[in-house]
């Protein structure tokens, strides 16, 4: 609930005062999708605290990057600086975002709903749905580009980049591969916890 309340006034904050409202809108329209499902299945199916801490996290990238455009978060500057890059990499931590959270996120409907047996071919879907999930993300890039114009640019914030949509989708795919080596036994405990049983 506290979480809930924190990510609806920091979506206010975020849009208060945007680089550009309509990147603000396109950055945050999933949040605000998200937020009303979630609440509507809080009682009806809960999820792990795992990947409700998880899931406002990624909120709050997704708000910093619609307020400044993912090219000019001020975060991303300094990260720049430290790691010596020719681009602000915002926008990356985004997209492993995009792949960690989701992975999750699958993972878990796939556990509870008794969906997958083995361990294996259960980390197998969920890479494949996560690269699913990111690449249809970059088709709505791509017809908000076809659709804006130059207006598109702070939208998919390449920086030039001809290859932003293929790096874009392997730091998805890193993100997913990530979340299954690290957080999966913690994941399959909460689950436990609420007696459900993990994959074998």
């Amino acid at each position: 609930m506290l979480a809930a309340l924190a990510t609806v006034g920091l979506l206010i904050l975020s849009g208060w005062a945007p680089f550009d409202r309509a990147t603000w809108l396109m950055e945050v329209v999933p949040v605000m999708i998200v937020l009303p499902l979630l609440a509507l299945t809080y009682r009806r199916f809960p999820l792990t605290s795992l990947l409700y801490a998880c899931i406002f996290i990624h909120a709050m990238v997704l708000m910093l990057g619609g307020a400044y455009s993912y090219a000019r978060v001020p975060l991303g500057f300094q990260l720049q600086d430290w790691l010596h890059l020719s681009r602000n990499p915002y926008d990356k931590i985004g997209h492993f975002a995009q792949g960690f959270v989701p992975a999750l996120a699958v993972r878990e409907i796939l556990i509870r709903g008794q969906h997958v047996c083995g361990r294996r071919m259960l980390a197998f879907l969920v890479t494949c749905v996560v690269l699913a999930v990111s690449a249809t993300y970059e088709f709505i890039e791509w017809g908000a580009a076809l659709a804006m114009g130059q207006g598109a640019d702070e939208f998919l914030g390449t920086q030039g980049d001809p290859w932003d949509t293929q790096s874009d989708m392997f730091f998805a795919l890193i993100g997913a591969v990530t979340a299954l080596l690290c957080m999966s036994g913690l994941h399959d405990r909460q689950l436990a916890r609420m007696g459900v049983a993990s994959a074998r």
